[in-house]
C-alpha cells in the first residue's frame, strides 16, 4: 500500500512547519499540508482561552476542554477521509498528549499507510525561537520539546537544534523512500 499519510510531530517552534514546506518542495506528487495551527484558527473566537476550548497558562501550558477534543475527533476525521479520496497529506501536528495523541491518531487513519516523524528541538534553541516570534505564547516551546514526545513511536525521527529544515525535510524523505 503506499504512504497516503507522513504525520510530523513536535512541540511548538521546533521547525515542523518550515520542515513541512521543504518536504513538499522534495516529493514528486503534490502533497498538501493540514497544520493543528490552521484547526486552531479555525475555531470560534470563544473558544480560544476558553476552558472548553483551548487555553494556554502564563507558563506556557497548553490546556484544552472537551469541546476542543469534539471538534479536533471531527477534523482528524477530515484529514483522514481528504488522504482516502485520493489527496496525501502531510499532518504538523503537537502531540500534547504524546502518546494519547498519537493513538487518536491511529484510530482516525486506520486502513491507510502513515508514516510517524518526530521533529525534536532543544529547549532553550526552541525556546530562543519562540522569543523571536511575535504570535507564540512565552514558555509553551521549552515545555513541549521533550513533553510531546512521550513514548510516541517513529518511523524517522529529526533533530533542528543545529541541522536546518532542508537538511531535516531530505533525511524525512529519503528514510521514507520519497526521494525523487
Amino acid at each position: 500500500m503506499a504512504l497516503r499519510v507522513i504525520v510530523v510531530n513536535g512541540g511548538s517552534s521546533s521547525g515542523k512547519t518550515s520542515i513541512v514546506r521543504q518536504m513538499q518542495d522534495m516529493l514528486a506528487e503534490p502533497w498538501l499540508a493540514m497544520s493543528v495551527d490552521d484547526f486552531v484558527d479555525a475555531l470560534p473566537p470563544a473558544l480560544q482561552q476558553s476552558p472548553d476550548g483551548f487555553d494556554v497558562t502564563p507558563d506556557g501550558a497548553v490546556q484544552i476542554g472537551a469541546v476542543f477534543t469534539c471538534l479536533e475527533t471531527a477534523w482528524m476525521a477530515g484529514v483522514a477521509a481528504t488522504a482516502r479520496a485520493g489527496a496525501p497529506v502531510i499532518v504538523d501536528d503537537v502531540f500534547l498528549s504524546a502518546a494519547v495523541s498519537q493513538a487518536r491518531w491511529r484510530t482516525a487513519l486506520s486502513g491507510l499507510a502513515v508514516a510517524w516523524v518526530g521533529v525534536h528541538c532543544d529547549g532553550a534553541i526552541a525556546h530562543e525561537r519562540e522569543a523571536s516570534r511575535p504570535n507564540r505564547d512565552a514558555g509553551m516551546a521549552a515545555l513541549q520539546a521533550r513533553q510531546v514526545h512521550q513514548d510516541v513511536v517513529y518511523d524517522v525521527q529529526v533533530d533542528t537544534s543545529r541541522t536546518s529544515a532542508r537538511q531535516c525535510a531530505q533525511a524525512i524523505v529519503t528514510n521514507l523512500g520519497l526521494a525523487q
